[in-house]
């Protein structure tokens, strides 16, 4: 097996046996959910203490990627997202609330390090979600999927939140 095939891709990808261009939208979705499942491991990498939980998202988006995937080759039925991840992530989301004082103005990203990446996986996240609503606007994508996103981006904004807070420090507005 080659990584690479000698003759160019032609600007397509495959996807089971089919060639798709890399300029369709799901092609596009599938590359946005492989950044951010790249950058939450360089996160889990800098952050130990999410090491775990941050582990468990990468499978929660490797389970995305596969019912994207199945839009073009559903040759293989994907693995449900099921709802208790999300309900999960709104618990997660909750004991931070419960902890920390909620901002009441727009937060500038980088009062410090650990905050800052959790910042960055939020954007990443939210581009993500756009992504995600563009598509199904043309293609059925389980409401689980789009939930998961938005509370995903959700629970990054709560850790960062609660870097800072653990610091003793005040976010810049």
């Amino acid at each position: 097996m080659y990584l690479f095939s000698r003759k160019g891709d032609k600007g397509k990808s495959v996807i089971g046996n089919k060639k798709i261009f890399k300029d369709n939208l799901i092609i596009d979705l599938l590359g946005e959910l492989d950044e951010l499942n790249s950058l939450i491991g360089i996160v889990k990498n800098y952050l130990k203490k999410y090491y775990k939980k941050l582990t468990n998202i990468q499978n929660d988006i490797f389970i995305i990627q596969a019912n994207i995937a199945n839009l073009i080759y559903p040759k293989f039925k994907a693995p449900k997202l099921t709802k208790n991840k999300i309900e999960s992530l709104e618990k997660e989301i909750s004991k931070i609330e419960n902890k920390v004082k909620l901002p009441s103005s727009f937060v500038i990203p980088g009062k410090e390090i650990n905050s800052a990446w959790l910042h960055y996986l939020r954007t990443v996240v939210r581009r993500t979600e756009r992504i995600t609503v563009k598509l199904s606007r043309k293609k059925h994508i389980i409401p689980e999927i789009l939930m998961y996103l938005n509370r995903l981006s959700s629970y990054f904004y709560a850790l960062a939140l609660k870097e800072v807070y653990q610091k003793k420090l005040k976010e810049d507005s």
